[in-house]
């Protein structure tokens, strides 16, 4: 018996929020059934940065440092940074060195916030508008760059054609989270099969969107005088 020979099924939102209506017993009649059905997924995108990591939304990005500038307003999509070195140098002569993250009350108290050197540690102050602080201040012996994993926000919904910005593991969970939202709503009988769907949905998918690298730990053992 003959197989398809592709793996590209995906779904677009119109047909997210159908099944999703479907498993609420409904169907979508409406402009409006659409619309609360979209507002819906865009608080679930939200939620969904809520409840941990999740692999695809994690980008490499690179930011130039200003000698003298020591404040840096970062892409408002900017959710979180994971790790982040400073970058001197370029081609066969670049060298990467590791950036220690510090805290607000570490950098608030950071006596002269004016020293210029190469960049050792950062601070990102998690505001509406995420803004980086480099400590020291990049001085005009090099050119540096700051190298980071950045975690971003989900994309919106936008147009009812578009495809979800979620990797495929996500769309069992992507439909049942929806369709929980929408009972909460317009199905109110149907509400604690649905949660528990979304929740069992959820978490096969969070368990899989993981890293697999080997993980080695090394004991450090002292032996007391």
């Amino acid at each position: 018996m003959a197989t398809s020979g592709t793996t590209t099924f995906n779904l677009d939102f119109d047909d997210i929020i159908e099944e999703a209506y479907e498993r609420c017993g409904l169907e979508s009649r409406t402009g409006y059934d659409m619309r609360t059905a979209r507002r819906s997924l865009n608080l679930m995108f939200l939620e969904w940065a809520n409840r941990g990591l999740n692999l695809w939304t994690i980008e490499q990005r690179s930011l130039a440092l200003v000698a003298g500038t020591a404040q840096y307003d970062l892409p408002a999509d900017t959710v979180n940074i994971l790790s982040a070195v400073v970058r001197t140098g370029s081609g066969s002569t670049q060298q990467d060195i590791t950036l220690d993250r510090i805290s607000q009350n570490e950098y608030l108290h950071t006596p002269d916030k004016l020293t210029q050197s190469r960049p050792s540690q950062y601070f990102l102050q998690r505001t509406s508008t995420p803004v980086l602080f480099i400590y020291p201040a990049a001085d005009t012996s090099d050119s540096y760059t700051f190298q980071y994993y950045a975690v971003r926000r989900i994309q919106d919904v936008g147009d009812f054609t578009n495809t979800a910005d979620a990797v495929f593991r996500f769309l069992p969970a992507l439909v049942a989270g929806l369709a929980y939202h929408l009972a909460l709503k317009k199905s109110p009988d149907r509400i604690t099969v649905l949660k528990q769907l979304y929740e069992e949905e959820f978490l096969r998918a969070a368990m899989e969107d993981r890293d697999t690298a080997s993980v080695y730990l090394t004991p450090e053992i002292s032996v007391g005088g």
